[in-house]
């Protein structure tokens, strides 16, 4: 199959002559790829070996050791299932009855009376019991200036992550691009993979994670209102250096990101582009990346926005078919009313948010006292009729139908809610229902 290049494809709307920004041909990490006519030294497959090494997308081996079983798992023990050899660095594995693979969104909420040390602990066992109940990936968000959240810094979280599990993969969802240098989010990443080989991925989004005031904090003077072609500028800055492929006579062409392959063969996380518009899900689909799109906060564009993913896509060595997940809200409880309960905190968070009153996330028992106005009590009812919540039945009922409704390939849920036991036993919950076995 011949593999489109990037200059091929991407003809994005408001860039001079419909130029691509990228001079490179996509490759898989750790796999080969020509550069279209720079004359950098490229990597060959075979030369992508060591501990630290990943296959293109259908050959990878999955990283090994020790598999840990959390004090929540509840459903029968069996060996690590060999097909997550053969999954590869992109592709998710089924386990159980799930009709996708099934991975966790954790934006590490931080509830009313508690602590964001207590949060990240519990994103601790929630990684724990994901890894032992066979959930496919572990990613945490970027946000900032919201008191609800911990999750400002996802490599930190990422590193502390991968030292208390062994195989689950671990990625951020998403490091906010324009916040960030890209030669410091290739060298964190990089030093990521030397952490944890082959199970690192790389989620980028191009939105701020806060608010306009916070964002200019975040990115200094001047950058607040970078045109929307600057995101793929960096995308592939950040590529190149990730690579070390920058052509002779680039300004960047000396400098390299470390730990990266100018010390030694490495391998890199493989790419996803995040989004709750059409912007990254055509980019998504013109490079040949796997997509994730926020079905959780912006449930009416999923379906236009993996259409034009789907649409656009065009064979890469990364993947030769199209690779969606979204991201979703679902919590399931031993009853509904407990659900309930959990939901309307994440929902009355949003709404505070919203209004320009952020805070933690309230106990059930404040929600549940609340005076909501009219207008109020309408954004609280639709906030949660995109929440699949419920008992284990009713949520796996509600995913199923998500899932064949969209056409997603991945279901990444989020479980917001006061307090990390409900978090956990949701996601335990839900592991049952679709019978994920403990792994051993």
């Amino acid at each position: 199959m011949a593999y489109a290049t990037v200059m091929d494809l991407c003809r994005l709307p408001g860039m001079p002559g419909g130029r691509s920004p990228f001079p490179f041909s996509v490759r898989a990490p750790g796999g080969a790829y020509q550069p279209d006519g720079t004359g950098a030294t490229t990597m060959s497959d075979t030369e992508a070996t060591g501990p630290g090494a990943t296959a293109p997308e259908g050959t990878g081996a999955a990283a090994t050791g020790p598999h840990a079983t959390g004090p929540h798992a509840t459903g029968p023990t069996a060996p690590a299932a060999p097909e997550a050899a053969a999954a590869g660095p992109v592709r998710g594995v089924v386990r159980g009855s799930a009709p996708v693979p099934l991975s966790v969104l954790d934006l590490v909420t931080v509830g009313s009376g508690s602590t964001a040390r207590a949060s990240l602990r519990t994103s601790v066992e929630i990684s724990r019991l994901a890894e032992s109940r066979g959930y496919h990936r572990h990613w945490v968000a970027e946000h900032h200036s919201m008191p609800g959240v911990a999750s400002s810094s996802p490599a930190v979280i990422l590193a502390h992550l991968a030292a208390h599990t062994s195989r689950i993969r671990l990625g951020s969802g998403g490091v906010m691009l324009p916040n960030h240098a890209p030669l410091a989010v290739a060298e964190q990443f990089g030093t990521l993979e030397a952490l944890a080989p082959g199970r690192v991925d790389l989620g980028l989004g191009r939105a701020p994670g806060t608010d306009p005031r916070t964002a200019a904090a975040l990115r200094g003077p001047g950058r607040l209102d970078e045109a929307a072609d600057e995101f793929p500028r960096r995308l592939a800055e950040l590529t190149r250096f990730l690579d070390d492929d920058f052509p002779d006579g680039h300004p960047y062409a000396r400098v390299h990101a470390v730990p990266g392959p100018v010390q030694g063969p490495a391998a890199r996380p493989p790419i996803w582009l995040l989004g709750s518009s059409g912007f990254s899900a055509r980019l998504a689909g013109e490079l040949g990346l796997p997509f994730a799109y926020a079905h959780h906060f912006s449930a009416a564009g999923t379906l236009p926005a993996l259409d034009l993913y789907r649409q656009s896509f065009r064979p890469s060595a990364v993947l030769d078919a199209p690779y969606a997940l979204i991201g979703v809200s679902a919590l399931a409880a031993d009853t509904g009313a407990q659900a309930r309960a959990q939901v309307l905190t994440g929902a009355l968070s949003m709404l505070r948010l919203r209004s320009g009153r952020p805070g933690l996330v309230p106990t059930p028992e404040e929600a549940a006292a609340y005076p909501f106005s009219p207008l109020e009590r309408e954004f609280v009812d639709g906030w949660l009729a995109n929440i699949v919540h419920g008992t284990p039945d009713e949520v796996r009922s509600g995913l199923d139908a998500l899932v064949e409704r969209t056409g997603a390939d991945e279901l990444m849920l989020t479980a917001n809610a006061h307090g990390g036991a409900a978090r956990l036993r949701s996601y335990e919950l839900v592991a049952d229902a679709y019978s994920m076995p403990v792994t051993a």
